[in-house]
């Protein structure tokens, strides 16, 4: 405004008009090239005050910014950013309500790597207190904060939001991002469930249901039902529970069946069942069925076995 303002007005060339306006806006006191007409004076003292008073306001707005936390707030989050663009094969927990604090802590405990998507004030706060958590205060609906979150390199992801629809959205969304993903989210209602599969979830879990079974099932054979909730699947130091990927403790030359990896003799853990590649499940599975690649065996164990077995083959 200061250089078009000085050539149209008293006729200086580019380069005396730019001279003028940063001595005059820097307010350095250098002499003027030629004398001012009155209207070049007028405008001159426009430019001064209209200098002064954007320096005031930048000034202003920077203090303030500072004094009120935003620069501290606004660093934390870059810090976060970074630290996020550095994971890979990660979690992404879309909802820091009661189930989602619950998988949570499943994942602290099993020392997996993960990031929160939460919009709720008084949860960010509790976010905030926790340490060496990675969040995003954001709604997980819209996209830009599943890109903040790195979904293009993760590899699961937990939606746990309270309404349905926001779920199958953020199934929607996830499932055009990565097609690899797998995606698991929460339903309260009975007719979600077909959406949510049809949207791209790989599993839809409903507390409500899962709970009222649980419960029923401690009438009908409550021996059976406590249990199996002693067997602790609660963290690596009392796990008694365990899924083996085959090629992880398979031999070379060596055809892979139950009997022939003898898991029971080395480290006293029990096959009792295992997942094929395609996803069927076989209970009790024959000791001399052999297995092909993709297969993982679910075993039993105490946890002292369960740790000799991950230290016998490096099982993370």
């Amino acid at each position: 405004m200061g250089i078009l303002g000085y050539m149209f007005i008293d006729d200086y060339n580019f380069v005396d008009a730019l001279f003028m306006t940063v001595i005059t806006v820097s307010t350095v006191g250098f002499n003027i090239i030629d004398p001012l007409n009155p209207a070049a004076k007028i405008f001159t003292i426009f430019l001064i005050f209209s200098s002064i008073g954007t320096f005031m306001y930048a000034a202003t707005i920077v203090t303030k910014f500072i004094v009120d936390g935003q620069f501290l707030i606004q660093y934390k989050h870059n810090q976060v950013y970074k630290k996020i663009s550095k994971l890979s094969e990660h979690v992404i927990v879309c909802g820091y309500g009661r189930n989602g604090k619950q998988a949570v802590q499943k994942l602290i405990d099993y020392d997996r790597k993960f990031v929160i998507i939460e919009n709720d004030p008084d949860r960010i706060q509790d976010l905030s207190q926790m340490d060496n958590v990675l969040f995003i205060e954001g709604n997980a609906v819209e996209d830009e904060f599943l890109v903040k979150a790195g979904i293009d390199r993760a590899s699961h992801v937990i939606t746990t939001l309270p309404r349905d629809s926001d779920n199958v959205f953020v199934v929607l969304s996830c499932r055009q991002f990565n097609s690899d993903l797998t995606i698991i989210s929460r339903a309260a209602d009975e007719n979600s469930r077909d959406k949510l599969k049809i949207a791209g979830a790989t599993n839809v879990i409903m507390p409500t249901k899962i709970g009222g079974e649980h419960m029923a099932s401690l009438v009908v054979t409550p021996d059976v039902v406590e249990f199996l909730d002693n067997l602790s699947v609660d963290g690596k130091n009392h796990t008694n529970i365990k899924e083996v990927l085959i090629e992880d403790i398979s031999v070379e030359g060596v055809k892979a069946t139950i009997r022939n990896f003898d898991l029971r003799r080395k480290t006293g853990v029990t096959v009792i069942g295992l997942k094929s590649e395609g996803g069927d499940y076989h209970v009790n599975p024959e000791g001399d069925l052999e297995l092909l690649p993709g297969t993982k065996l679910i075993v039993l164990g105490q946890s002292f076995q369960i740790d000799m077995l991950e230290e016998m083959y490096g099982i993370k």
